[in-house]
């Protein structure tokens, strides 16, 4: 059974759904089976970094 992890920025449990459902439908499709498992990973922007800068600070500086 495929496990799909997605590792972003935090989004309502509406949005969620969708992600879900839409990567399940995609992942299903490619591999012709069912039970697939998806989990997100929420991380907020000062755990993230990018090019040396945390996320929150880029968009603190309007960089992001």
């Amino acid at each position: 059974m495929p496990l799909v992890v997605i590792e972003g920025p935090k989004i309502e449990v509406g949005q969620k759904r969708e992600l879900v459902k839409k990567v399940t439908e995609v992942v299903s499709e490619v591999y012709d089976i069912k039970n697939i498992v998806v989990i997100v990973h929420e991380n907020p922007p000062e755990n993230v970094g990018v090019d040396g800068e945390l996320v929150a600070d880029r968009r603190a500086a309007g960089t992001s």
